[in-house]
């Protein structure tokens, strides 16, 4: 497979084989026909066919979060979905966050805040919370809980967590 990260240009597998379904994904801004098992989960598409690996597969069942990504604007469980029905549609994964080598303010609040321990939900937290301060720039504690609600973080106790969206708002308040 021939992937070309960010360039925005199509890459494409080797001819479909028989049982596989071809789709179309734009994931970062770069196009990519693929051809899936029509059983293969969105997040195993990302991982395994696509070498996205910044989404990871904690539970299977949408319950933690950790495979959380941007499907067409809203976060969503990628572990839930089957790729075929993501055909067409523009993903966003935590590697789509930071551009041209800069992390987003909020990629570097959580780093400043300690807003994560063992990095493995950390993916997931960001996703949920770059969506709350796009719909939301100034959410309270209590909005915040409730967006990173569906993420499960076993190191942190989420205040570090908390305390990195907070100052998110703080750093733009600065700047105005």
């Amino acid at each position: 497979m021939n992937t070309e990260i960010g360039t925005g240009q199509i890459t494409a597998q080797p001819a479909q084989q028989a049982g596989t379904v071809t789709i179309q994904l734009t994931v970062n801004g770069t196009r990519h026909q693929i051809n899936v098992d029509p059983r293969m989960l969105l997040i195993h598409c990302i991982r395994d066919i696509l070498g996205l690996t910044g989404a990871n597969i904690g539970c299977l069942t949408g319950h933690c979060g950790a495979c959380t990504v941007m499907l067409a604007g809203q976060i969503v469980k990628s572990c839930t979905i089957l790729a075929v029905s993501a055909d067409g549609a523009t993903i966003t994964t935590v590697e789509g966050l930071a551009r041209d080598g800069q992390l987003t303010p909020l990629q570097e609040s959580f780093w400043a805040e300690y807003g994560f321990q063992c990095g493995y939900c950390t993916p997931g937290m960001l996703m949920a919370a770059t969506e709350l301060l796009r719909d939301n720039p100034d959410p309270s504690d209590d909005d915040i809980r409730r967006a990173i609600a569906g993420n499960l973080c076993r190191c942190t106790g989420y205040q570090n967590i908390i305390k990195a969206v907070k100052a998110v708002k703080v750093q733009r308040e600065q700047v105005k």
